[in-house]
């Protein structure tokens, strides 16, 4: 239930705060971009079956890829609207990159077939104490 919740404030309640932050003069028009973004799962569609409780997006659908995040990454260089759409983006990978690690902290097993298995569990070893 936690993680539930931790996921969809960071989907909808850490945009709004990035915009309102970053672009106070017109965060309204920018949390919309940033919500916009969210588009980007539609590439789960492509998947069978197409929602999987426990199924990290990582590196599985191709718009969750580590090459689709470079892009994004680039996007952040780009003028606006282009360096919001890239900032959204980062930051919906970083949400689902955060319900990975959650979900493998609760059930490693669960992502035993994981593409982003490895990274999953490096972070979770890196920010042990």
């Amino acid at each position: 239930m936690i993680q539930t919740v931790i996921h969809y404030f960071l989907h909808f309640g850490m945009p709004l705060i990035v915009a309102y932050i970053f672009f106070r003069d017109d965060y309204k028009r920018v949390y919309l971009i940033l919500l916009a973004t969210m588009l980007v799962d539609l590439d789960h569609l492509l998947a069978t079956p197409i929602f999987a409780p426990n199924r990290c997006s990582i590196n599985f659908h191709p718009l969750h890829t580590y090459y689709a995040m470079a892009v994004y990454s680039a996007m952040l260089l780009l003028p606006k609207p282009y360096k919001i759409i890239g900032l959204g983006l980062l930051l919906h990978m970083l949400t689902d990159l955060n319900d990975c690690v959650m979900t493998y902290l609760n059930c490693p097993q669960c992502l035993s077939e994981a593409p982003a298995r490895e990274l999953v569990e490096w972070i979770v070893k890196a920010t042990k104490f």
